[in-house]
């Protein structure tokens, strides 16, 4: 009962931004020559809604295991490419149950990356100034927090700059991207630049490092943007594109810059981004796709990843294959 009135809670908050525009999956089966999805798909997991496996992001080990953050139960599971699921760490909840996490209302498990070595770091989201912050994860070991985070904010996308040792983070309540040493310690505000701002919900969220630029998406603005990295600090901020509803987190497919998916929370679809900011249909509801959260690229395959936080239906895992160039 409670993780479904968090989802109701998710929803309300998602409806009154004006997101929740396409109706669950069994109710989206059809589209037209115009936006018929361009990648062939199928979903290989089902996650536990009662449980709370609402993935909220995903990063790839070697072997094809994904790595994923379970929101609502505030837990890091490794997810094998036969589908088993393995919970890797469990967060401890507020006193308050996370009533106090801003926006949301919940505590919740965000951002995740991989490191060479195997080790995890991952973003929890609490209203407890205790326990906000950036975590590490190393492999037979319990997770240990190695730079608190505002307890006013959410911090939710991470990426990490091997050449800088450096992670940054997005935090959509205040709009800023911080910066954290690998090692851990204090979190420096590195942008707070209005592009990154929220507009009534959630500002800055998606982010990834890519040949010298921060690349971040702002949900409530509908953007996509790039920032240079000089001499570790940020550049003018450029739109890459915009009129993207929804936008939540981005992966590059290939080794250039000029072609990004992104995975459109709201409107339950994944797009796929020309260096003009042109989007292509790759997939929508009629794939299962149930609000979308995170995307990962590993060749032609895309990872997806749905938290069905407004469809309350089915999270689950799709994998896709990229058409040929």
């Amino acid at each position: 009962m409670r993780k479904r009135m968090l989802i109701l809670a998710v929803a309300a908050a998602v409806a009154g931004m004006g997101l929740m525009t396409v109706p669950p999956t069994n109710a989206a089966t059809t589209t037209t020559a115009a936006t018929a999805p361009a990648a062939t798909s199928r979903i290989t997991v089902h996650f536990d809604l009662a449980k709370g496996q609402m993935p909220e992001n995903v990063t790839l080990g070697p072997d094809g295991t994904a790595y994923v953050t379970f929101a609502a139960a505030r837990q890091v599971a490794a997810i094998s490419p036969s589908g088993s699921i393995r919970i890797l760490a469990t967060l401890p909840a507020p006193a308050d149950g996370g009533a106090g996490t801003p926006a949301l209302g919940f505590a919740l498990t965000t951002g995740i990356v991989r490191t060479g070595d195997g080790t995890l770091y991952f973003l929890y989201a609490s209203g407890d100034a205790a326990t906000t912050g950036l975590y590490r994860l190393r492999p037979g070991q319990e997770p240990r927090r190695i730079a608190a985070l505002p307890a006013a904010g959410l911090p939710n996308g991470l990426a990490y700059d091997e050449s800088a040792k450096t992670f940054y983070l997005t935090d959509s309540v205040l709009g800023t991207i911080n910066a954290v040493p690998l090692d851990g310690g204090h979190a420096e505000v590195w942008s707070s630049a209005p592009e990154l701002a929220a507009t009534g919900f959630l500002g800055a969220n998606g982010i990834k490092v890519r040949h010298g630029a921060i690349w971040a998406t702002n949900l409530d603005q509908g953007t996509l943007l790039r920032i240079p990295i000089k001499r570790g600090r940020p550049g003018p901020v450029r739109v890459e594109a915009a009129d993207l509803a929804g936008i939540d987190d981005i992966a590059f497919a290939g080794s250039g810059d000029d072609q990004v998916i992104a995975a459109l929370n709201g409107p339950n679809k994944v797009v796929l981004l020309d260096a003009d900011g042109h989007a292509k249909t790759l997939l929508t509801a009629a794939a299962g796709l149930q609000n979308p959260t995170s995307v990962a690229v590993r060749g032609r395959t895309v990872y997806v990843l749905s938290a069905a936080y407004t469809t309350a239906t089915d999270p689950n895992l799709v994998l896709a294959t990229l058409p040929r160039r």
